[in-house]
């Protein structure tokens, strides 16, 4: 039976808005600063915590575009070495810094790490509260007085996806704080490193990274940008640490909920100090410089808008969601999705808009799977991710 003209007719603007809306240019999420991070839509933040620029080049050749933060800098000599291996940073807004406000190495500021814990008092008095909301927003607003053509980064501990954190001493189970904490940065960021951790509330549950980047970005609204850092080494646990295939899921994970930066954390305290140990983990290495690459590569992409609703994921077992995120670029859907449990799954994704049959490209993977009517199905074994292309054959 045929649609009457004025049902036909209303289902060809929808499309056509859709179709427009998911065409939409790439975002350029830091035109507002002069010397801020890149604005080119090829351009994802991919950074390491706190390293020796002396090994810039090595980070650079697993993909990583950005340092984060200098240990007792930035100095003149760290600076140097950043410069020669045309690595960019976001570090504190020191006297060196200061006198640096034309190096375009320098693309960020940063506040002091998670302030949100509970501070230290010195050798043997223990610790005393977090750091006050109001004295981060003071902070940021005299490091942008100093400088307003750079961002201000802030790193948030892990009671941004685990209200039960004990480590906020006296603010523990206070989420609240964090709506505060956001207001002193533009770029909020946090960590928690569920596969290394030490307790069983978070032990081995990936998803609290997605959950705090979920949290963050609500916290955070339109007027600020989201990164999180990602584990990749044991950090202080003597056994537990994230396989490749984990470390995978926590990026794309990442990505889906809404961060667009991502910052290694490669120290690692057990067995022994290394600063940094995902540099001498040949495994490791090349997993994240493959996943690198690939955000590389799919960077335009990430950068466009994100299609809200685009996608409907049903998953055949209710105890393993699938977790999907819609973005459209020079005529195809991308549809990238991270299995969200440790567990075995069959989803199956209806892709809003998507008429007819089309051809499922799984990216990286060398396989196709069918689509009818913007309906397609694959298998998910735990911790999955899964990014597909889909176009009009």
């Amino acid at each position: 039976m045929k649609a009457c003209p004025t049902i036909a007719t209303f289902i060809g603007v929808l499309l056509a808005h859709w179709m427009c809306f998911g065409n939409a240019a790439a975002q350029n999420r830091y035109a507002h600063w002069g010397r801020g991070p890149s604005g080119d839509e090829t351009y994802f933040p991919i950074a390491v915590w706190l390293q020796s620029p002396a090994r810039a080049l090595q980070y650079k050749a697993a993909g990583i575009n950005t340092y984060v933060g200098l240990w007792q800098g930035p100095t003149e000599s760290q600076l140097a070495q950043l410069k020669g291996a045309d690595m960019k940073v976001i570090c504190a807004q020191n006297r060196v810094g200061l006198a640096h406000l034309d190096d375009e190495t320098i693309i960020g500021w940063m506040h002091g790490d998670e302030p949100d814990n509970a501070q230290p008092l010195g050798t043997g008095r223990g610790y005393g509260p977090p750091v006050a909301p109001d004295k981060i927003i003071a902070d940021y607003q005299r490091i942008k007085a100093n400088d307003p053509s750079r961002p201000i980064l802030l790193n948030l501990g892990q009671g941004v996806a685990w209200d039960g954190w004990h480590g906020r001493g006296v603010r523990t189970n206070h989420p609240e704080d964090y709506a505060e904490y956001v207001k002193g940065c533009d770029i909020a960021s946090f960590d928690i490193y569920p596969a290394a951790h030490d307790r069983p509330q978070v032990a081995g549950k990936l998803w609290y990274v997605a959950r705090g980047v979920e949290r963050l970005v609500e916290w955070s609204g339109p007027d600020r940008i989201v990164w999180n850092c990602i584990e990749c080494t044991r950090i202080n646990h003597p056994a537990n640490k994230a396989t490749p295939h984990q470390v995978r899921a926590e990026v794309w994970m990442s990505i889906i909920h809404g961060s667009t930066g991502l910052i290694y954390f490669v120290h690692e305290w057990q067995p022994r100090f290394n600063e940094s140990a995902v540099l001498s983990d040949p495994e490791m290495l090349a997993e994240i410089t493959a996943v690198n690459r690939q955000i590389a590569e799919l960077a335009p992409v990430l950068n466009s808008p994100t299609i809200q609703g685009g996608v409907t994921v049903t998953s055949s077992h209710p105890d393993v969601p699938v977790a999907a995120m819609v973005k459209r670029h020079k005529g195809a859907v991308y549809v990238f999705a991270v299995g969200m449990r440790d567990g075995a799954t069959k989803a199956t994704f209806t892709v809003e808009g998507l008429g007819g049959d089309s051809t499922v490209t799984v990216l990286g993977e060398q396989r196709e799977l069918p689509s009818s009517k913007g309906v397609f199905e694959d298998a998910f074994k735990p911790w999955d991710v899964h990014l597909y292309k889909v176009t009009a054959p």
